[in-house]
């Protein structure tokens, strides 16, 4: 049996995300916020196994920008940092 471990994200704006315990070898943290036509905002969130997997979000989220119809939308990568449980 795996031995299970936490992972933490800090993204720029200190925003702190902790993933665990979990026994898989996430790297990368990644952050959709989006503002809504009425001023709200939506935040969607995942975890990978690599950067190219986390790079490849932001083209999902220009898709999601327009089919969901976002005024705008930030979208962040951050490496996870493991800590054992």
């Amino acid at each position: 049996m795996a031995r299970k471990h936490y992972l933490t994200a800090t993204l720029p704006d200190g925003y702190v995300k902790t993933i665990g315990p979990t026994a898989t070898a996430f790297t990368h943290y990644w952050r959709i916020v989006a503002t809504l036509e009425n001023g709200k905002t939506e935040v969607f969130w995942g975890h990978t196994k690599s950067p190219a997997d986390a790079k490849r979000k932001r083209a999902a989220a220009v898709e999601a920008a327009t089919s969901r119809g976002w005024k705008s939308y930030v979208f962040e990568i951050a490496d996870l940092t493991r800590t054992d449980a």
